[in-house]
């Protein structure tokens, strides 16, 4: 055997490089979708600009809230619009807008349940095991997350923008299991329809009454 023969077999880091898997290529291409992943742990990380946004975001989550409000009272007016069109027919296109737009400044996962209000515009779906009501029991002393140690945790981030926000304390409510059957569905439009249905009712009983 000669001596570059001998290094590649008594080198398995070589060996990897001389014969790639193809289930390497189907790693980086999972983990690329995963959550924001310092380049010290993982060769394939999230963007700095969408991580650096994400903790602007938090940072202004009072005035977030603020907007928020106003946006859903605008779009509730627009519920007349929305049902005669139809819900189904501007899913597809309201969607695409609240991906782009909620993916730029919170990192946003489209779960199609979102809690970005309760949880100071810090999406818990970026957390790494997507927790739903606060942190794991493994959040570093420095308060950064144990399966991305160069990340802070992302309930640590929730709390402080929480602290910021008029409606803070809604942190503390218990969030349901989020259903898969509604990732990649527009919860801008799922609220409004909420909304507008129970305007409706309210009406229905003071008429009644």
């Amino acid at each position: 055997m000669t001596g570059s023969g001998w290094w590649r077999w008594s080198n398995p880091a070589a060996k990897t490089m001389a014969d790639p898997k193809p289930g390497n290529a189907a790693s980086a291409k999972k983990a690329a979708t995963g959550a924001y992943t310092p380049s010290s742990v993982s060769p394939n990380r999230r963007g700095q600009r969408s991580y650096t946004i994400r903790l602007w975001a938090i940072r202004h989550s009072r005035f977030f809230e603020w907007f928020y409000h106003r946006f859903a009272r605008v779009f509730l007016l627009l519920h007349p619009l929305w049902k005669a069109i139809g819900y189904a027919r501007v899913e597809a296109p309201v969607t695409f807008v609240e991906r782009h737009v909620k993916g730029l400044l919170f990192d946003c996962r489209m779960c199609g349940q979102c809690v970005l209000s309760s949880t100071g515009m810090s999406c818990p779906m970026n957390c790494p095991k997507q927790l739903r009501n606060g942190p794991c029991g493994g959040v570093r002393a420095n308060g950064n997350c144990e399966v991305e140690p160069d990340m802070p945790c992302v309930w640590v981030k929730a709390w402080e923008g929480s602290r910021n926000m008029a409606g803070g304390n809604a942190i503390m409510n218990v969030q349901k299991p989020v259903n898969q059957s509604l990732r990649e569905t527009s919860s801008w439009l799922r609220v409004t329809a909420q909304a507008a249905e129970a305007r409706e009712a309210a009406a229905a009983v003071s008429k009644d009454a």
